[in-house]
């Protein structure tokens, strides 16, 4: 049974937590802790947008130590989880050293959950994932027989996309490919992925251009084909505007580019524009190589048709473990390897299923 929100933020975060806290890029506002967007200038974009920019997708916990276990209390808003289901995140998951160490259930409103740190060295990082779908809380943390202190950061990925980088349809938000490319690369990810709503809006990249980053991806465009329909014409532009204005505010640093991926009934079907998401696809990655063929020598272009198949759809949509390990693979090796001094040279395109 749903019950009604349960607010325990008032504009601001616990002091004890926040040194934890990764993947958060904004303050809170009563009601939402963790933000992905600038809830100042929420009124700027569209509302669903803002309704998924209030799911904590990416947020996490990162510390090092050698306790043997962490205690969080914490709350949660909801159990409605949506058309994601459980796959939404309902569970605390506790990863280390490339595995899931321990996993525990969250409950509807506060709660306490204790997490196994299990038996490796005391710097290796550990990541606690939270019950995203169920936008919870952290109230405090408690280290168990030992301590415990934030982990170290890796570089600033600021990724900006769509349901796919959000985690539609992965069982759990530590499957989604974001996580799954940042925990292998020791990425700092800051996850602006918006299911549904990410079409290139001028807001959305004047926030990605205001944020802090050692490297910035960008993989949306099928909301383009029917969520609001645009043409190949307005694609081009759309995206074509959206990195001027990325590169006011980052001039220099490495940027991955991405266009969509297969989406079977969209590939050939016109939609109300006439633009089937192959001429969308076609349109975005022109928009993208004409910046490279004018010397912006800090993207690189990868051609999304090919990266996954049809097998890798959960739903015929959205791709499941398997393809969301897939894009990991694929996407988030492009930046890691950007986010690399001298990792990108000159300018890049990458072969299609590369």
């Amino acid at each position: 049974m749903t019950a009604q929100p349960v607010t325990a933020t008032t504009g601001g975060r616990s002091p004890d937590v926040e040194p934890f806290l990764a993947g958060c890029a904004w303050r809170a506002v009563v009601g939402v802790p963790y933000p992905r967007f600038d809830p100042r200038d929420a009124s700027r974009i569209p509302a669903d947008t803002w309704q998924c920019a209030q799911i904590p997708a990416g947020v996490r916990l990162e510390l090092v130590g050698d306790a043997s276990a962490l205690t969080l209390d914490y709350v949660t808003a909801t159990d409605d989880l949506g058309y994601r289901g459980p796959g939404a995140g309902t569970t605390f998951a506790l990863w280390r050293a490339g595995e899931q160490v321990d996993e525990q259930p969250a409950v509807l409103g506060p709660g306490t959950v204790t997490l196994s740190l299990g038996s490796v060295r005391a710097e290796e990082p550990a990541v606690v994932y939270l019950p995203e779908g169920m936008r919870p809380e952290v109230l405090a943390l408690r280290a168990v027989r030992g301590s415990i202190e934030p982990a170290p950061r890796g570089p600033r990925w600021v990724a900006y996309g769509d349901s796919l980088l959000e985690g539609w349809v992965a069982s759990a938000p530590a499957r989604a490919w974001g996580a799954v490319a940042a925990r292998r690369h020791g990425l700092d990810l800051v996850n602006l992925g918006y299911a549904g709503s990410a079409r290139g809006e001028i807001p959305c990249a004047e926030a990605v251009a205001a944020l802090a980053a050692d490297v910035i991806s960008i993989s949306h465009g099928t909301n383009c084909w029917t969520r609001t329909p645009h043409s190949a014409g307005m694609m081009f532009e759309t995206t074509r505007a959206f990195l001027d204005i990325v590169r006011q505010g980052h001039p220099d640093t490495p940027m991955v580019v991405a266009s969509p991926v297969l989406r079977p009934d969209a590939e050939t079907t016109p939609n109300r524009l006439g633009a089937t998401l192959v001429d969308l696809r076609v349109a975005m990655e022109g928009a993208v190589q004409s910046r490279i063929d004018r010397g912006d020598e800090a993207i690189v272009l990868i051609p999304g048709a090919e990266v996954i198949t049809s097998e890798h759809l959960a739903d015929g949509i959205h791709p499941g473990d398997e393809g969301q390990a897939r894009l990991a693979e694929v996407f988030g090796s492009a930046v890691a390897a950007a986010a690399r001094p001298g990792g990108v040279a000159g300018p890049v395109r990458s072969g299609r299923g590369s």
